[in-house]
């Protein structure tokens, strides 16, 4: 396993997620529920800019690898799903959102090793809808996560779920997407 700093970014956003999730079941007292949104805010948004950062850093200095490649994509969902169960607990998410959202994630990581069996990555690489579900996801979180007034007149509330269901939307939509491409794959192989 290469380290460097792109997987030492990835391995970060790894590291966060208990930090993130236990901060949440700190007692009220310990730690108010309003500090406990802006700061698990901020260390989703730390997480949010690492994946960013780490695939630009990987790529500007030539430092990609076959594990950076697996354990970013793995780091992500890890921590969107631990965002999103965590919504769910704390009463800002539908599970049932919550479930199309990770379980489309499960499935299109797994076309995606299946896929790369069968030596056809490219056929299922991120697609511009992937990226905007992502967008939306992140926003969602963040906002839903933050849960109070950023700035007067900014419901962030309303703004994340908003988001949220548009990330539904497109998730359900890029599976599709995916789902379709894979499936031309196989009916040209």
């Amino acid at each position: 396993m290469p380290l460097n700093l792109p997987i030492m970014l990835t391995w970060l956003r790894v590291a966060l997620i208990p930090v993130f999730v236990g901060l949440f079941y700190l007692p009220d007292v310990l730690v108010s529920m309003p500090m406990k949104n802006e700061v698990g805010a901020v260390i989703f948004a730390v997480a949010a800019l690492t994946d960013w950062f780490d695939g630009y850093l990987a790529r500007r200095w030539n430092q990609t690898s076959s594990f950076g490649a697996f354990l970013d994509p793995v780091a992500d969902k890890l921590m969107v799903a631990a965002a999103l169960i965590l919504l769910v607990e704390i009463g800002r998410a539908p599970a049932w959102l919550a479930v199309i959202i990770i379980g489309r994630e499960i499935t299109i990581s797994a076309l995606r090793e299946w896929m790369a069996q069968l030596g056809k990555t490219k056929s299922v690489a991120v697609a511009t809808i992937g990226k905007f579900k992502t967008a939306a996801q992140m926003v969602a979180i963040l906002f839903l996560l933050w849960y109070g007034p950023l700035l007067p007149g900014i419901p962030t509330d309303l703004i994340g779920t908003i988001a949220l269901y548009i990330a539904g939307v497109l998730t359900i939509v890029s599976m599709f997407y995916y789902l379709r491409v894979a499936a031309q794959q196989f009916r040209e192989g």
